[in-house]
Parts: C-alpha cells; structure tokens; sequence
C-alpha cells in the first residue's frame, strides 16, 4: 500500500472532523457509508483480532513470564546457588524490577504513537530477551538484582501500549472479550511455566550449568525469538499512516475507524501537547482507576511469585509437585476470565463483573489460609487465582469504557499500568519468610485490597449512574473539555 493511498483512505475520517468543527457542511462519514457486508464486516475483525489479540497476547504470554519465573527458580536451585536465604534477598530481588518499570512507563505511550508498536515493542522484547538470557550465568545475588533492574525498564513500555492500542481498535462493547482473550494468553503462560520450568530444571549439568539457569536462558532465547517475529505481525493505530505488513487495505482501516469514532468520537488524537497530556492527572477517576489496579495486580503477583513456594513449603508437596500444581489454577482462571468477558460485552456491564470477581477472591482466600487439609486449601487457591487473575482485563475494560480522548486514554494507560507495577512490588513483599507457613499477615493484605476494589467499584458505578441521568437531561456533556473536538453523546459504563 503506498503513502498516497493511505492518505486518501483517512480524507473522509478528516472531513468528518473538520464539519464537527464547523468548517463545512458534508455530513459525518459512518461505518455503514462503506457498503461492507456482515460478511465482510466479520472477516475485518477477525482478522483485526488474529494479528492484533494473538500477536501481542503471545508477546505478553513471555513478558508475564519472564518477570515472574523467579518462583520456580527459586525452588529449583537458586536459592541455594546465590545464597538468597539471608536479608530478604529474594523479596529486594522480585520487587527492584518494579522500580524502573514504574518510573519509565508514562513516556511509553507517548512514544508508542511517535515511533509505532512495531518497532517500539519488538525492539524492547529482544532486549528483554537478551536480559533473561544473561540472568542464566549469574553467580552473584547482586548481579541478579541489578539485571533484574535493566529488565523492569524493559519491559516498562510493554504492557501500557498492549493496553492502548487495544482500546484503539475496538468499539467499549467490544473491548471486554479481547482484553480477556489477550490475558488469556498471559494466563495460559502462567499456568504452564511451572511445568516448562520443571522440565527445563532437567537439564542441570548440561554444559555445566545448574538446572534453574537453564530455566532463564531457554526462556530468555523464547523470548527474543517472538520478538522478532513481532516486529512483522504487529499492527499500528488504525489511523496511522504508517504500514502493516500484510493487514487491511486503506479502505478497511477506514471503516474500523468510523465505528470507533461513531462509538465514542475519539478515533483521531490530537496534535501532542504535554499540558493536555498532564491535564488528564485532574481527573479524580483515572486515579481511581490506577487505585483498583493496584489491588488486583497486588494479589496477582503475590500469587505469582509465592505460589510455587507456598504450595512447597506450606502445603507440603514436593517440587516436582509445586511447579506442576500451579497451572490447574491457571487454566481454570483462563475459563472464568473469558467467561466475565463475554458476559460483560454481551450485557454492557463493567462494575457487577469486577464485584463477581472480588467475591472469588473473598470466598478463597480464608479457604487458602485458614483451612488444615492441604486439598481444601489448593481448592481456595483456584477460586483466589481465577477471582484475581479475571479482575486484570475486567479492570481494564472498566478504564477503557469510561474514558475518552487519545491523549487522555494514553495518560490513563501508563497511570493504570504504573499503580500495577506498584501493586507488583506491594505482591512481592506480603508474603514475608517469617510469616511461614501460615502467612497470615500476607492473606488479611489481600483480603483489604480486594474489599477495597469493591467499595470504589460501587462509588464510581453509581457516580456514573448520577453523571448518565444528568446528561440524559441534557445539564452536562460527559468526558469532553471546553477545546475538545469529540462527537455528543458519551454515556459511562457501569
């Protein structure tokens, strides 16, 4: 596809603009202004979610596990290998990566529009790669820290831009089944890198490595081999101009623009100014938002870096057991996760399915904890992982729904995404070793966050219930500032 072509393919996009601002009188151009078929309708999509869901749900599938494979290293050898038993080494280690992939997420997605996700997240995956290849010959605990420092400004820039350029193609009815489908995969990750790192812990003395080096090294060659094929499967904004190796026509890009515009009259981003960048941050519900984040990914990430270790140490299974016992949780979190998503899309409902994802963790949580039999308290360990784990894209559909301006949804990723890396470091520290076997302190952390998700859920569902009425009546227009230049209409999603 040629430059020119392109640029013709976005001249109705930008003559519809330019009559909401009252330069011209040519009506609005709409999807159905196109003539597709349903037919044709379906395969657009279908083919938007083959190469955009799968791609980057793949490339998150290795990032999820690249940051949280230190559990299963943990028990097979590393501890002992880097002397990790003493100060709280390992817990400094889980959360120093947390530091850096706070601090550089909120100019990743500024960057991600100025360069592409083709480049921008290809290159950043191979570099990532290249770091967990190099955390297969470390010998000392601090040279571990430290490139787990380098991996954390890594990966920074990754799953903020998975979460804005997936809000970009998809209409907020749309969105909730491909968030879940995208951290489907990373689940699918997580509930299988337990037995990968299993078989991969075999392989001690080949090459005269320990079996948990093997574990980053085959890993980290995983990861920078899909990072190269991202670069050619990856797509750009629908708007952009930029191409897509063997994607949509001009024309099709066209349409999915017009019913993204149609639904919430942003499709277009505004020329980058860094005060209306920043202006977002005024906005109480982003935070609040980044607030409910920070809690699911706070019992997200315990899970993930303890679970291998509690199943161990405080259920009493053996390794072999543990790695393996983690991916039944897993892949039952994967079911009821797609299963809310559908449901959510299909009802237009955000609030209720975060509150039904809540209730699993509150129901599992003193199941895990508090019961003596160890089959009754890897039952709660499914209904805490499932609850937690669905939560992540049940939260992002929320944020992605009830926001509006590409400018404000990139400000809002990079926020919701940071108070996600400090729920990370908050998960790394709730277990403490002197906690064991019960970690009672740990469970009454997680039990509090997810209780406060629900009571901020239902203020903000029924804020947005009271905001809906009023522009029913027609006293407000809803997420549109006085220099905005968005079609009337924006309704909240509860």
């Amino acid at each position: 596809m040629t430059s020119s072509q392109e640029k013709v393919g976005f001249e109705n996009v930008e003559a519809a603009d330019s009559d909401h601002a009252g330069n011209n009188k040519v009506a609005p151009v709409t999807a159905d202004d196109f003539g597709f078929s349903p037919a044709e309708q379906k395969r657009i999509m279908r083919q938007v979610d083959r190469r955009l869901v799968l791609t980057v749900g793949a490339m998150y599938c290795v990032s999820l596990m690249d940051r949280t494979n230190l559990s299963a290293a943990m028990i097979a050898g590393m501890q002992e290998d880097l002397v990790l038993t003493i100060e709280n080494r390992y817990s400094i280690i889980t959360l120093v990566f947390f530091v850096t992939y706070i601090v550089f997420q909120p100019p990743s997605t500024v960057i991600v529009r100025k360069i592409g996700p083709r480049i921008h997240m290809a290159v950043i995956c191979v570099l990532w790669g290249a770091c967990m290849i190099g955390m297969g010959f470390v010998t000392k605990w601090d040279a571990m820290a430290g490139l787990r420092v380098l991996l954390g400004f890594l990966e920074a820039g990754f799953f903020p831009s998975c979460v804005y350029l997936l809000s970009t193609w998809y209409t907020r009815y749309e969105v909730g089944k491909r968030n879940s489908v995208f951290y489907l995969v990373g689940c699918v990750a997580s509930a299988f890198a337990g037995i990968l790192a299993f078989g991969l812990m075999h392989m001690g003395g080949l090459g005269g490595l320990n079996g948990w080096r093997w574990i980053f090294i085959i890993e980290g060659i995983i990861t920078v081999v899909l990072g190269f094929i991202g670069y050619w499967l990856l797509v750009d904004f629908p708007d952009a101009k930029r191409k897509s190796w063997s994607f949509l026509s001009a024309r099709e890009k066209e349409w999915v623009c017009a019913r993204v515009n149609a639904d919430r009259g942003d499709v277009k981003p505004q020329p980058f100014s860094l005060a209306k960048y920043l202006r977002a941050g005024t906005d109480i519900k982003v935070w609040a938002y980044a607030m409910i984040f920070f809690n699911t990914t706070t019992v997200t990430y315990a899970l993930a870096y303890f679970l291998p270790i509690i199943l161990r140490g405080s259920m009493g299974f053996s390794v072999g057991e543990a790695q393996c016992l983690v991916a039944p949780p897993y892949a039952f979190a994967g079911i009821i996760m797609y299963a809310t998503g559908w449901a959510g899309d299909k009802y237009r409902l955000r609030g209720p399915i975060i509150i039904f994802n809540c209730l699993l963790c509150i129901i599992g949580l003193p199941i895990m904890g508090f019961t003596t039999n160890a089959g009754v308290r890897y039952f709660g360990v499914f209904l805490v992982t499932a609850g937690a784990n669905a939560n992540v894209p049940a939260a992002m559909s929320y944020q992605a729904n009830n926001i509006r301006g590409q400018w404000k949804r990139a400000f809002c990723s990079a926020t919701f995404v940071s108070f996600g890396g400090i729920g990370g470091i908050a998960g790394s520290l709730v277990f403490r070793d002197q906690d064991m076997p019960t970690y009672r302190p740990g469970l009454y952390a997680c039990i509090a966050t997810t209780l406060l998700t629900m009571i901020m859920v239902g203020a903000l569902s029924l804020n947005f219930y009271r905001l809906n009425k009023k522009a029913d009546r027609g006293e407000r227009e809803l997420e549109c500032d006085a220099d905005d230049n968005y079609e009337p209409g924006f309704r909240y999603t509860y």
